[in-house]
């Protein structure tokens, strides 16, 4: 179930920077998203609000999407702290000196 959530997160994503990216800045942008030019399927206000729409709608998927993943993934790390791992009490042995080559003739 997690995986399926994770996939559709994960495309819920990529729709969702694909929309931001294709709407219009306050200075003009890219334009983009306009419909300027390609055939008036929509009138420049009405690309703006479906982008602003969708945008919402992404938005909200992406949310609740990351709460749930959050919710479901919640207990299953053990909690785990230095403090609570055994303390060593003996000293590291230290290393000895490698003894010197004696060269043969």
């Amino acid at each position: 179930m997690a995986t399926v959530l994770l996939v559709l997160h994960l495309f819920v994503t990529l729709a969702l920077i694909g929309v931001v990216l294709l709407q219009r800045s306050e200075g003009g942008g890219l334009g983009i998203g306009s419909s300027q030019g390609m055939g008036s399927f929509m009138s420049g206000r009405g690309t703006a609000n479906l982008l602003t729409r969708t945008t919402a709608i992404l938005g909200t998927a992406f949310f609740a999407l990351s709460l749930t993943l959050a919710i479901m993934n919640r207990g299953t790390a053990l909690p785990t702290s230095i403090l609570d791992a055994p303390a060593s009490t003996t000293p590291a042995a230290p290393a000895l000196p490698a003894a010197p080559a004696v060269p043969t003739n």
